[in-house]
């Protein structure tokens, strides 16, 4: 008897998941969480689902696809996935928590604190589920709520200052400006180097006129966080309300250096340029604010006034007409225009303005009121046009405000330090845009490159692209293309290595170590298939590591590294890359790669050396510059890692100054 036709095309329909149910789905999930790890979203999201398609019961595929989803900023459908691994399994905090935070990105705030409640159920010493709940009840103004959480978070952890500054901050939203300061009181007496209680400090010194100690409380600030351009744009503030207008251009200058692209520092020293009469520079940030913001009339009329004082009038009373155009009672852009008309020879016109402003004069005498504020700043939203010549100061103060706790911020399991490696170099197809050495040269990769074995050149770098959509099928017809190859031709090394190269960059560490292994059995003067080995191998250990590479908390240890069986990958990998230097003496990128491995494993000599010997062989390495300068500070030895930091930041890799700035203090010390 025939089937109806409907039961067979469901029966075609399912046939693929009947397949994949006899997938190993623990294997497909590692690599799912291999590509997550390495930020390849799209691909993840493809492991995650062929589980899913297998093993629709499971909760922990639902959970990592939404985290995919989270990064790539689809709230909805995380929050989604996060109520499908809840509704399989209940149980596990790490749903409610990426829940609540998807909840919070779409301002649901009511909806996030039901989440991180339950979350608390479940593990009720969560303390990012207890601050974020803290931070929700804030956004939906119930403080007395947000005040209750802080306070059960003191009964947990009693000696942790964070706690006592964020309740301080709770109280000065409230305007109760003694508890906040008993609160911060209390965070510095537990922490003298809280940034954020002295910052606290500092603006209810502010609003309370007390402009000195509002400057020591930031000086205190920016101590302990020298690279927050505001703190500097506050500090300005209060050194201008004490006519210590120097300090004030020092701060701002060096708000910008950090932060080129901040208004309110452009702005106000351009401001304060005037003053001075340096009129050309004061130009300078005007123009910056306006290419900002063209329809800003304030600023407009300041250039103007440096136009005129530059010799610029036709420049000048194009941007007053643009102003007087837009503000017709600004009776102090009458008065000055008229002046400019005159410096020109347009008496009649000059004449018209002054009757108007006469005119106005007169109207002001007799019940007219002025529009100036006695303040000496204005807020960066009011367009009185009266106080052109003002500072700007923020609307709302949020520096130094809490923000929202995550596990899931940046790389999963690795946190976003400013004491980092730059990354070991790949043997890759792609290479990922914005990074400062897109491509190292290589006469050994060159050299296969001429062989033409491979479907692309290969390149050498430490800014590996992801895999899109298109290139991840590529890569997968180009394993199956590689597999019938293999078939006829079991003894060819380079196609074991070639699908090896495929394997790992979609991700199968497991397939691509295999065939790495093999190609080098096959061929023992392959160093580039020892090279991948070792990159594979450097990959595969840094996602079983899940932390860091460097922690702040690494600085500095003495002592070497002892064996540890959870470490041995590293020394394999080690290993790999000693057989690829046995052949290729002068292969620059493994020692850079070995230094990346020692300092791994807290074996600071080793890694200083191996850097050395990298720079020795290209001294244009900016990154094993940058690297040995981290080592060394790791080892405790500043004042060589600020010379290695400044070789770095000569050749091109800026951010090495932000290492300098933070650890010049050491190094001097240390001459001392």
């Amino acid at each position: 008897m025939m089937k109806p036709f409907w039961k067979v095309v469901l029966f075609l329909w399912l046939f693929p998941c009947a397949a994949w149910a006899q997938i190993n789905t623990d294997r497909v999930m590692l690599m799912g969480r291999n590509a997550l790890y390495y930020e390849d979203y799209v691909l993840s999201i493809r492991r995650f689902n062929m589980v899913i398609a297998a093993k629709p019961y499971l909760p922990e595929p639902y959970f990592y696809r939404g985290l995919a989803k989270f990064y790539l900023e689809d709230y909805v459908g995380a929050e989604e996935d996060c109520g499908a691994a809840i509704d399989r399994n209940p149980f596990l905090p790490q749903n409610y928590e990426l829940r609540g935070l998807c909840r919070i990105n779409l301002e649901r705030y009511a909806e996030a604190i039901s989440d991180y409640e339950k979350l608390l159920r479940i593990e009720p010493q969560e303390e990012n589920g207890w601050h974020n709940m803290t931070l929700c009840y804030l956004e939906l103004k119930d403080y007395g709520k947000a005040i209750a959480c802080i306070d059960t978070m003191l009964g947990f952890w009693p000696k942790k200052a964070q706690l006592y500054t964020l309740r301080a901050q709770v109280y000065l939203t409230e305007k109760d400006t003694v508890a906040a300061m008993a609160s911060a009181d209390e965070a510095l007496a537990i922490n003298p180097f809280d940034g954020p209680a002295w910052n606290l400090r500092a603006a209810v010194y502010a609003g309370r006129g007390q402009y000195k100690e509002a400057e020591e409380a930031l000086d205190k600030t920016i101590q302990q966080s020298p690279r927050e351009a505001g703190h500097y744009i506050n500090r300005a503030l209060m050194r201008y309300h004490q006519r210590n207008l120097r300090g004030a251009m020092d701060d701002y200058d060096a708000a910008l250096e950090m932060d080129t692209a901040n208004y309110i520092g452009h702005f106000n020293r351009g401001l304060l340029r005037a003053q001075v009469g340096d009129d050309n520079r004061a130009i300078e940030d005007f123009n910056f604010v306006l290419r900002r913001e063209p329809d800003n009339m304030i600023a407009l009329f300041n250039r103007a006034l440096m136009l005129d004082n530059t010799g610029d009038y036709k420049g000048a009373i194009r941007d007053i007409d643009a102003v007087i155009k837009e503000f017709p009672n600004f009776w102090t852009g009458y008065q000055f225009r008229a002046e400019v008309r005159r410096k020109m020879g347009d008496v009649k016109g000059a004449e018209r303005d002054e009757f108007k402003v006469l005119k106005a004069q007169m109207d002001m005498r007799y019940g007219g009121k002025s529009q100036q504020t006695d303040k000496r700043t204005r807020k960066v939203s009011d367009r009185n046009m009266e106080d052109y010549n003002k500072l700007v100061e923020a609307d709302t103060s949020d520096d130094g405000m809490p923000e929202y706790e995550s596990e899931y911020r940046g790389k999963v399991q690795n946190r976003r330090t400013e004491l980092a490696l730059e990354p070991a170099l790949a043997l890759t197809y792609y290479v990922a845009g914005g990074g400062f050495q897109r491509r190292q040269y290589s006469p050994v990769v060159e050299r296969l490159n001429s062989l033409h074995a491979l479907p692309e050149a290969l390149l050498l770098t430490n800014a590996e692209a992801s895999l899109d959509e298109t290139r991840i099928q590529r890569h997968f017809a180009s394993i199956q293309s590689l597999t019938d190859k293999i078939a006829a031709q079991r003894g060819n090394a380079m196609l074991y290595f070639a699908r090896s190269l495929d394997e790992y960059l979609v991700q199968d560490f497991e397939k691509a170590l295999a065939d790495a292994d093999r190609a080098v059995a096959l061929d023992s003067t392959f160093a580039l298939a020892f090279y991948l080995r070792a990159q594979i191998r450097m990959k595969a250990q840094g996602v079983e590591a899940e932390k860091p590479a460097v922690a702040e908390q690494d600085v500095p240890v003495a002592g070497g590294w002892e064996y540890d069986a959870a470490r041995a990958g590293w020394q394999t990998a080690l290993d790999d890359l000693d057989k690829v230097l046995a052949q290729e003496p002068d292969f620059a990128a493994c020692y850079y790669n070995k230094g990346n491995i020692y300092v791994q494993l807290k074996m600071w000599p080793e890694a200083i050396a191996a850097y050395t010997k990298a720079v020795e062989l290209n001294a244009a390495f900016a990154e094993a510059y940058y690297n040995r300068g981290v080592a060394y500070i790791l080892s405790g030895d500043y004042a060589k890692a600020i010379a290695d930091l400044s070789q770095a930041g000569e050749m091109g890799l800026y951010k090495a100054y932000n290492l300098m700035k933070r650890y010049r203090a050491k190094a001097l010390s240390q001459k001392d």
